[in-house]
């Protein structure tokens, strides 16, 4: 009888420490699946077979309004219903760009500030301009590897994606005048945006709370001089141990005068919180497409399609609800904030709001 409980006891004992480990096993799985978006997930090889003339598809009239990003449909539309949309994006841009009301929001002139966001693929006759905050790292790579510096993805050192004397992906802002014309007027343009807040939220997590890619001038030169600025009590005790907090970077944010001295000072570091006018000029340039954070898996394929390299290169998979707007999380991060300081925020990113159809934040300013 003895015998027999211990062998019973050592069965429980054995099934348990097989559980914790199956456990564990899933987490880490799930763990390296979402880091951004298929960094190392599913090892995928993208290699450039050869050169294929790059052609956009055509364009036709839209009919219907696009769907709000907040509110995609889980299931992917076929290929023409989302050319569609892609389409309507293009047509209310435009007409945004002619509202005289939100001129000041949404035109900026095509400066070297823009010409440097701006990537080339001359190989295929691409320009792609960086939106920082939006999964970016994973369309460089494609560019790279387009560009015929890395043959697979998996050879790009993850040091040398944002490396950009190193990269072998030259910005527009390098070429002679003549050069960029050309290129504005006959390449394939693209870029990606997602919820303006949202992306706040992720730049001040990304710059001032985790800083992966240790950048530290954003804790050590820009945080503070945010705080003595904008934080109510801000003795220097308090400076060092709390950090930034994101009230102060709001408030920042939403103050006009006193933003600009201090953009002067923090110099191309804005780039991650700037609007998407400032960083593109998409009411000067006439990009061929406009993709959203929100619906990736859609907008990928689609881009890859209209630049005439699906069949050269594949986005990585995305785990499904990663790029999904997350309202609970912008709640719960403007939960502490003034209506005011909201307010002056929403009235500086508005151009970025109605430009990319993204609904007005009315749980946040009411």
């Amino acid at each position: 009888m003895g015998e027999a409980m211990r062998h019973h006891w050592l069965l429980l004992g054995a099934c348990g420490w097989v559980l914790l480990i199956l456990m564990f096993v899933s987490k880490f799985i799930s763990f390296r699946a979402v880091d951004d978006y298929g960094e190392r997930v599913g090892g995928q090889s993208w290699t450039v077979p050869g050169t294929k003339a790059v052609k956009p598809i055509p364009v036709s009239s839209p009919e219907k309004p696009a769907p709000k990003p907040s509110d995609q449909p889980s299931a992917a539309p076929i290929a023409a219903d989302w050319q569609s949309v892609a389409e309507r994006r293009i047509e209310l841009l435009s007409a945004v760009c002619k509202n005289s009301s939100l001129r000041n929001l949404t035109h900026v002139s095509i400066s070297k500030f823009v010409l440097d966001r701006i990537f080339v693929c001359d190989k295929h006759k691409i320009l792609f301009c960086q939106t920082p905050k939006v999964g970016n790292t994973q369309w460089k790579k494609v560019l790279i590897v387009l560009n015929g510096a890395f043959p697979t993805l998996e050879e790009i050192p993850e040091n040398l994606v944002h490396d950009h004397e190193k990269n072998g992906l030259p910005r527009l802002s390098s070429l002679t005048p003549q050069e960029i014309t050309h290129r504005l007027n006959s390449y394939f343009k693209f870029f990606i945006v997602r919820d303006p807040f949202e992306r706040l939220i992720s730049a001040f997590k990304d710059k001032f709370v985790k800083n992966p890619r240790f950048e530290p001038w954003y804790k050590h030169d820009i945080a503070p001089a945010i705080i003595r600025k904008y934080r109510k009590s801000h003795r220097d005790s308090d400076r060092t141990a709390s950090g930034l907090h994101f009230e102060d970077f709001v408030r920042y944010l939403g103050d006009v005068e006193g933003r600009h001295r201090m953009d002067r000072q923090f110099g191309e570091h804005i780039i991650h919180w700037v609007t998407y006018a400032d960083l593109c000029a998409p009411c000067e340039i006439h990009y061929s497409a406009v993709g959203h954070h929100e619906t990736l898996e859609q907008d990928a394929p689609y881009i890859l399609k209209a630049a005439g390299i699906d069949q050269l290169v594949s986005y990585p998979a995305i785990p499904p609800g990663i790029t999904r707007y997350n309202r609970t999380k912008v709640e719960h991060y403007f939960s502490g904030i003034s209506k005011r300081d909201i307010r002056r925020l929403y009235a500086r990113y508005q151009g970025d709001f109605h430009l990319f159809g993204y609904p007005s934040p009315d749980f946040l300013l009411n």
